[in-house]
């Protein structure tokens, strides 16, 4: 089980694309199937944004049965699988690695017609376009990270308010 630690968000590091660019290829050669998309998501992902040091990757896959059966191969690559998390969000896969200590990266493996998959896009592209928005979440995750320094859950549903605010009016600008 991967092991929690207190909540802290970081300066933006530009080693977080690198990072980021070495484990994707690494996952491309895990799954080599040509619908197969894998996307850097989270703060990690926005130019100049501070975040928690913990690089997230969106898998994006027909099926979730894809992910599945790579869990082998993705536990002998130091992912561990967190089936727990599913009884939250029955449509992702997650994994963390490394699988013992701090985690360095996550991973989500979503079907790509999903809501799940269309959300974390949208959101990171908004944040990456819009330096206003980007300075409003960071200002909101630092007190948050206070607030809520060792609960993970409580942080991460605090902030949903603000994604759903931000996600409603791109979504109400494009169908103008």
């Amino acid at each position: 089980m991967m092991q929690r630690s207190p909540i802290e968000i970081l300066p933006y590091d530009a080693n977080w694309p690198v990072r980021f660019a070495a484990e994707r290829s690494l996952l491309a050669s895990l799954f080599d199937s040509a619908t197969t998309l894998i996307e850097h998501i989270g703060s990690t992902a926005v130019p100049g944004l501070g975040a928690k040091p913990i690089i997230d990757l969106m898998v994006g896959i027909e099926a979730l049965s894809e992910v599945v059966d790579r869990i082998p191969r993705l536990r002998a690559v130091g992912y561990e699988y967190v089936a727990e998390v599913e009884s939250a969000f029955p449509e992702r896969r997650f994994f963390a690695k490394p699988s013992r200590g701090a985690a360095q990266f996550h991973l989500h493996a979503v079907e790509l017609s999903t809501p799940f998959w269309e959300r974390h896009l949208l959101f990171r592209d908004i944040l990456r376009s819009d330096p206003e928005t980007a300075a409003r979440y960071l200002a909101l995750k630092l007190q948050l990270a206070v607030r809520f320094r060792q609960d993970r859950e409580g942080y991460g549903a605090a902030k949903t308010a603000f994604i759903e605010e931000v996600l409603s009016k791109a979504r109400a600008n494009t169908s103008q």
